[in-house]
């Protein structure tokens, strides 16, 4: 059975930073593309960044030059660092990846973590 599992997720002042890490477990094949997303209360979950398997990232205009994702694929991981943080990054982010198992590819989900940013 595969799974993510994130950690990092907190809570931090305005301008703070956190790093959050995303691993994939369990019994497969390869792992693609991989990325972070984001849900804020009665909001729709939006992306927030992507990268790709040889590393190409792409990111939400409203994190341009203030989060990095990273990947170590020989551990299976992605992170997504966090810095400048504003209250408006306030949300549920949930880690995503595309894994083949076996000779299927299929989408993934993280269970969540909790960022907070108080002024």
């Amino acid at each position: 059975q595969v799974q993510l599992v994130e950690s990092g997720g907190g809570l931090v002042q305005a301008g703070g930073s956190l790093r959050l890490s995303c691993a994939a477990s369990g019994s497969f094949f390869s792992v693609g593309s991989m990325g972070w997303f984001r849900q804020a209360p009665g909001n729709q979950r939006e992306l927030v960044a992507t990268i790709t398997s040889s590393g190409s990232a792409n990111y939400v205009d409203s994190v341009k030059g203030r989060f990095t994702i990273s990947r170590d694929n020989a551990k299976n991981t992605v992170y997504l660092q966090m810095n400048s943080l504003k209250p408006e990054d306030t949300a549920v982010f949930y880690c995503n990846a595309m894994i083949r198992v076996r000779s299927i590819w299929a989408e993934y989900w993280g269970q969540g973590t909790q960022v907070t940013v108080s002024l």
